[in-house]
């Protein structure tokens, strides 16, 4: 499996660099900005993975 460890990816559709961003490191992936953070473990990333890919989960 491939790993994301020590990677951001910025959430910014307008490119504007002021959004938040999910960070992947060891075993929690963080989700958000200073302030405004949701931490989840590994496990629970990829259960949210898993609901896109199933289609269960959908663009707003």
């Amino acid at each position: 499996m491939k790993t994301l460890d020590n990677q951001k990816v910025l959430l910014c559709p307008l490119g504007c660099g002021a959004c938040p961003e999910v960070e992947f490191a060891e075993d929690q992936v963080r989700i958000g900005e200073t302030g405004n953070l949701a931490v989840l473990t590994n496990d629970e990333w990829n259960v949210l993975v898993d609901l896109i890919q199933a289609g269960k989960l959908s663009k707003v």
